[in-house]
């Protein structure tokens, strides 16, 4: 009898709890589904004249997104500028994911094979850029690989170049921007399965007559893939929605799927074209989680 009692009073209290997180539960399922079915609904109306939406259901939307409609004929052709925005945005947020993690890895190795106290200093360094606004570092960047910038007054003036590079307004100016960005998303999460690396694995690797290149492939990779995996998420996420940085470094010729969207809400009015393009865009970054995460499950899994 007593034990049902307990029972019974543990499932009063877990039902009780559950009551109590509704009110918060519930705002936070308005809050976040809210927006977005708001922006699903505006995908399937027709677009306005002048911006808003028509409270008329219609397909253009999501049918605009891979195809254009000739304004004589009414026939459908392949819209092969959105096809060119949604490969630059893709392939750029992989260049940075691969580019930051050529340049995160090394640097949290390096902090984490520092002398305790050292730890903090090099971490503080590495989030100093998180205290400047994103716009004010874009700009600094900007500065630095512009044609009269600091690059290239520094090579002009050690003689390695005889003309200034042409790199600004080009998808290498947005992939120098957007890797300078990111970078310590990367670096942070490598840095934290590296700090719990036991370095004794090392040892036995040589031991056994393995490689650096070995080591690193086999023992230190692996080891360190969770980590990997996270810097990758937090690098690719906000790279393919990226905004600032293809604006003021791409010029706005170099556009990414984040510069499309605001262009069709603003400029292009066509509020229902924005609105599919932001769903597809939601759901291409729910895809590459997936497969982050399936990755990371395959790496964790022995038997996998």
């Amino acid at each position: 009898m007593a034990s049902r009692a307990e029972e019974r009073m543990q499932r009063q209290s877990a039902r009780n709890g559950w009551l109590l997180s509704l009110p918060a539960l519930g705002l936070l399922l308005i809050a976040a589904l809210g927006p977005l079915l708001i922006i699903f609904v505006y995908s399937v109306l027709t677009p306005g004249q002048y911006g808003n939406v028509v409270w008329e259901f219609s397909w253009d939307g999501w049918v605009s997104i891979l195809f254009t409609r000739d304004i004589f004929d009414g026939t459908l052709g392949l819209a092969d500028a959105h096809l060119t925005i949604f490969w630059r945005s893709v392939s750029l947020s992989l260049m940075t994911t691969l580019a930051t993690f050529a340049l995160g890895f090394p640097t949290a190795w390096f902090i984490a094979t520092r002398p305790p106290r050292q730890r903090g200093l090099w971490l503080f360094l590495i989030t100093i850029p998180f205290w400047t606004n994103l716009l004010i570092r874009t700009f600094a960047i900007n500065e630095v690989i512009r044609q009269e910038g600091v690059l290239n007054t520094f090579l002009l003036w050690t003689g390695v170049i005889e003309r200034p590079l042409s790199i600004i307004y080009t998808d290498t100016a947005v992939l120098i921007g957007m890797a300078y960005v990111y970078l310590p998303l990367m670096v942070l999460p490598l840095f934290a399965a590296i700090d719990r690396f036991d370095m004794r694995l090392l040892e036995a690797g040589y031991d056994l007559y393995a490689s650096r290149w070995q080591v690193l492939r086999r023992v230190i990779l692996p080891i360190v893939k969770p980590g990997i995996v996270a810097g990758s998420i937090l690098v690719f996420v906000p790279s393919l929605g990226a905004y600032v940085t293809p604006r003021v470094l791409g010029g706005g010729k170099n556009m990414m799927i984040g510069n499309f969207i605001e262009l069709q809400f603003l400029a292009g009015r066509n509020w229902p074209l924005g609105a599919a393009l932001s769903v597809t865009l939601l759901l291409i970054v729910t895809a590459a989680l997936l497969i982050y995460v399936r990755a990371a499950n395959r790496g964790s899994n022995p038997h996998g």
